[in-house]
């Protein structure tokens, strides 16, 4: 008869057996022993069915999280990691190995190979990196909308905007652009809208912009803008196979939440209006591994929750997998928790009664296992360890399993900023992208008509200034013929006075008597 550990050590071995290619994460453990050569692994055509890194600070998230980014490089596929601790550029750099980590792979039954790997950095702020942006007119009125928390008679509103640009020519670049037309709308091209769209209110347009502002308030007018950037260059490999790792770096953004939530929703729609359906290819095209997932859903609205929760399900048909961390699984909804097929659960601590209530609602979301209590493995893993439950190449949840996993083959800590200058020297996308363009669109062109109705306005009332000074003039001139006409000489009206004609007659009568 088999033992206990033998008997579990073939359940593992033969439940991560599989056809095609696939990841190894480490070895499985049992009653706090590493069972070597026993391998836990995830099979590369399920890694488009997302997933979760959840557990406590300092229990290696990050860690797991570079260890599969770095074999999804090796595999040829490419990486997208949100870092917003900053521990992640490390990847550019080969691990400089240590005593551990030999003695930790020595456990699993795995070689250890220090590598690095192919890295852009990209950034969505003044920070250093290929910049990433997105113009207003790339997000459409829907899209926009939710991003804003709009109601339904100011998401009309910006649908209406966006026609008006449509219907005039007027590109919609940046946020600069939007809020002219806003203002427009509701002052000098009032009769203008009113007459092809109906009238807009002010309080509306200026509610509005009050949620631009604040948007702006975040940095968001950094993001809006051009060149935009093409979803495509997260797809490259460089000239061994490997997929580019491509870095966001986002340390400045903790306090920015609204700004992430809008780069990442329009990020994955992006992705998810151009990128072709894949169907069953075997291996993903893409995979996404976004940091301190809840910055996302903390500060989402419920619309721009219904807009993630549904591109999550939808998205994987494009061969795209996300990876949600975050310190505990609550922290993401049920509804996206529900669609996430691999996870990886390091520990969680106890502190509170709070604390153990959420580790026992963890515990219901993985697979049932007579070699463990998964409450209490939850509280008793150590650093570098995890409960692990993946899908086999039938999407079947593989038997889970607590994990000793395996240490990253690249450096575990930060570029400096002379090793981060050099990567970037070398890039081709910040030569692409780092470029500010500021060309003619809508601010610029309704000035310019603004200026041209003034102008005119200016010409006619000038016009009409010159005519009614005219017309006063002729009127004066009248007038003053008029008067000269009818006005009697000095002389003649002396001498038809009645008194000189009174005095006349009297000197005539005296004469007469004589």
């Amino acid at each position: 008869m088999m033992s206990r550990t033998e008997d579990f050590s073939k359940i593992i071995t033969e439940s991560n057996t599989f056809k095609g290619d696939a990841i190894t994460l480490g070895a499985a453990m049992l009653d706090g022993k590493t069972i070597t050569g026993a391998h836990v692994k995830i099979p590369l055509k399920t890694m488009n069915r997302h997933g979760l890194i959840a557990g406590a600070t300092g229990t290696g998230k990050t860690k797991s999280l570079q260890v599969l980014a770095e074999n999804l490089s090796e595999k040829g596929i490419p990486v997208l990691l949100m870092d917003i601790k900053g521990d992640l550029s490390g990847l550019a750099q080969p691990s400089p190995g240590h005593p551990k980590i030999d003695e930790r792979h020595e456990k699993i039954g795995l070689p250890f190979n220090a590598s690095s790997f192919p890295v852009e950095v990209l950034t969505l702020s003044e920070q250093n990196g290929v910049r990433l942006r997105a113009t207003v007119s790339e997000f459409g009125p829907v899209l926009l909308s939710r991003i804003l928390d709009l109601t339904e008679t100011q998401s009309g509103i910006v649908a209406v905007i966006f026609k008006y640009c449509d219907d005039n020519k007027l590109p919609l670049l940046d946020l600069k652009d939007f809020k002219k037309i806003l203002q427009y709308a509701t002052q000098e091209g009032k009769d203008e809208f009113t007459e092809s769209y109906g009238r807009i209110s002010t309080a509306s347009t200026g509610a509005i912009l009050r949620k631009i502002i604040e948007l702006e308030q975040q940095g968001a007018d950094l993001f809006f803008g051009e060149t935009s950037f093409e979803v495509d260059d997260l797809l490259r490999v460089d000239d061994n196979g490997r997929g580019y790792i491509n870095i966001i770096r986002l340390t400045d953004i903790q306090d920015k939440p609204k700004l992430f939530s809008t780069f990442m929703l329009s990020l994955l729609a992006e992705i998810y209006s151009t990128f072709p359906e894949q169907g069953d290819s075997g291996r993903p095209e893409l995979v996404m591994f976004i940091d301190e997932a809840h910055l996302i859903f903390n500060e989402a609205s419920k619309a721009l929750l219904n807009q993630i929760e549904s591109i999550v399900k939808l998205i994987r048909s494009k061969g795209v997998g996300l990876y949600f961390v975050t310190q505990n699984p609550t922290d993401v909804p049920e509804e996206v928790l529900g669609q996430l097929g691999l996870k990886v659960q390091h520990a969680l601590r106890a502190f509170t009664a709070k604390d153990r209530k959420a580790i026992k609602l963890t515990a219901q979301n993985y697979p049932d296992s007579e070699y463990y209590d998964t409450t209490e493995v939850l509280t008793s893993l150590g650093i570098g360890e995890a409960l692990v439950s993946a899908l086999d190449e039938k999407g079947r949840p593989t038997p889970l399993a607590a994990t000793m996993m395996r240490a990253p083959m690249s450096r575990m800590d930060v570029l400096t900023d002379i090793e981060l200058a050099a990567l970037l020297s070398k890039s081709k996308l910040a030569k692409k992208y780092n470029e500010t363009i500021d060309r003619e669109s809508a601010y610029e062109l309704l000035n310019e008509k603004i200026k041209k109705a003034e102008a005119e306005e200016a010409k006619d009332k000038a016009r009409q200034e010159k005519e009614a000074l005219k017309k006063a003039e002729s009127k004066r001139k009248t007038t003053t013929t008029r008067r000269k006409s009818t006005r009697m000489h000095p002389v003649v009206k002396v001498l038809t006075s009645a008194t000189f004609i009174r005095s006349v007659f009297g000197i005539l009568t005296k004469v007469m008597r004589k």
